[in-house]
């Protein structure tokens, strides 16, 4: 992360900030929920707590298909988690109707994604979108390839992650 510019939110942010108000619930989205949502899951709630906002932000994963409900994320995904000194969280689940209403931001991994999140989304409840946003881009599927996909997919995450936060940090708290 860019430690300068996150150091100068957060000193602002918890000047300004109500620590007793509500949690922003963000879910993240990829197909089996085995490789690229539980590394955004653990690079997102690792961010979280390097900035002591734990209170804060929760976060979760899920996948659109349930081939892998209850299954650990993919071993290669443990591993390049583990090469960046991450810790994967939890095991894989399907995106249930009520997640709409439980998070208050939902993050695609990629456009197909996307398009199935939206077609059984609500009217109302949480923020549907992609991860990659400047440029909207993809954070394409490792699981067919090789170890140099999932390097690749971890990089991407983690910019995404790192506007992802600075959105959710400019964001105003509401009570």
């Amino acid at each position: 992360m860019r430690h300068s510019v996150v150091g100068i939110i957060l000193s602002l942010w918890h000047t300004i900030a109500d620590h007793n108000g509500p949690v922003t619930r963000v879910l993240f989205v990829c197909l089996g929920n085995i490789c690229r949502s539980p590394v955004a899951e653990a690079i997102f709630a690792d961010q979280v707590a390097a900035l002591g906002l734990e209170n804060e932000y929760s976060c979760d994963s899920a996948g659109t298909g349930a081939w892998h409900a209850g299954e650990t994320p993919d071993p290669r995904s443990i591993a390049v988690l583990a090469a960046h000194g991450h810790k994967w969280k939890s095991r894989a689940r399907q995106v249930r109707p009520a997640d709409f209403e439980e998070f208050d931001v939902i993050v695609a991994m990629d456009r197909s994604n996307l398009a199935d999140l939206r077609a059984l989304a609500p009217e109302t409840g949480a923020q549907v979108r992609l991860l990659l946003t400047d440029p909207k881009q993809d954070v394409p599927d490792p699981y067919y390839g090789g170890p140099d996909g999932f390097e690749n997919g971890y990089q991407l995450i983690a910019g995404g992650i790192e506007r992802l936060l600075d959105e959710l940090l400019s964001r105003p708290k509401t009570a």
